[in-house]
């Protein structure tokens, strides 16, 4: 058995996040019945020995770099776990990795990325593209809401959590037509912490608040009920980089090529489920 990290890709609108829970569907549950389906992980153990996952991601998040380590045979390659995968879940890359490798505590910094659909400001909707009616974002105020919330803040009024809410962030957004794709950087993430952001900035860029709510976010005193920010939606989120300097990961080519596939299917399959929802909006017009 060698210590081995693996990158892990999945779309997660069918999970229950990332960690296992009893009687949900989760990205783990999956991992590990596949472990056991391949007779990595056996009873009475209730996960691999050596094993951390680098973060755990909510209900509704996809990823493309999450990274387990565990002990593993020198035969598990990411396209032997894959044969026991479901299809929404693909290994593509892994790494040997010293013996006191942890997944969580190495990682020196996680990025998300978040898929925004914000028009922008002055940007009309055609009726030929008939696109879902959103505010329109003023990009300035949008960026300098994610120039304020980026450095050292305590994010309490931000997640869920209740301790270790002390975080160091890093915010960019980058145009793509009616979309502003959120790039978040930082060593490790509360709960929500990513999506309530968007949430934020958001409110920022298209007026609804100014920027002098966010002094208001990060004051020590918690917010109110009625001012509170509440997550934007978890589909729109992925985990795309979770950073080990000191690890070369070995792209698997045929586990890549399978997991590409796999993507590509759900990209044409949303695209077509995009164009059916649209034919029955335009039919009640």
């Amino acid at each position: 058995m060698t210590p081995r990290a693996f990158r892990i890709a999945y779309d997660g609108t069918e999970y229950h996040g990332y960690q296992r829970q009893p009687d949900v569907a989760t990205v783990e549950d999956a991992i590990f019945d596949a472990l056991r389906a391949l007779d990595v992980l056996e009873p009475p153990a209730d996960k691999p020995t050596g094993y951390a996952a680098a973060g755990r991601t909510d209900a509704g998040v996809s990823a493309l770099a999450q990274t387990i380590a565990l002990e593993a045979p020198d035969w598990l390659a990411p396209r032997a776990l894959n044969a026991d995968l479901p299809a929404d879940i693909r290994a593509w890359a892994a790494a040997d990795v010293p013996a006191d490798f942890h997944a969580t505590h190495h990682a020196s910094h996680r990025e998300y990325t978040y898929h925004l659909y914000a028009p922008p400001a002055g940007a009309g909707v055609s009726d030929a593209d008939r696109e879902p009616v959103a505010p329109a974002v003023d990009d300035d105020r949008f960026h300098a809401a994610c120039e304020a919330l980026s450095g050292s803040h305590d994010v309490h009024n931000l997640t869920p959590d209740d301790h270790n809410t002390e975080r160091s962030l890093t915010l960019a957004a980058n145009r793509d037509g009616d979309y502003l794709v959120v790039t978040v950087s930082a060593g490790g993430f509360a709960r929500e912490l990513v999506r309530r952001l968007v949430s934020l900035a958001r409110e920022i860029g298209t007026g609804e608040s100014t920027l002098a709510k966010v002094d208001r976010v990060l004051e020590p005193d918690p917010l109110p009920g009625h001012e509170g920010i509440a997550p934007a939606p978890p589909e729109p989120l992925v985990l795309t980089d979770v950073g080990y300097p000191e690890l070369a990961f070995e792209i698997d080519d045929a586990a890549a090529a399978s997991a590409r596939a796999v993507f590509d299917r759900c990209r044409i399959d949303r695209r077509t489920g995009a164009r059916v929802a649209r034919e029955v909006a335009d039919g009640m017009r």
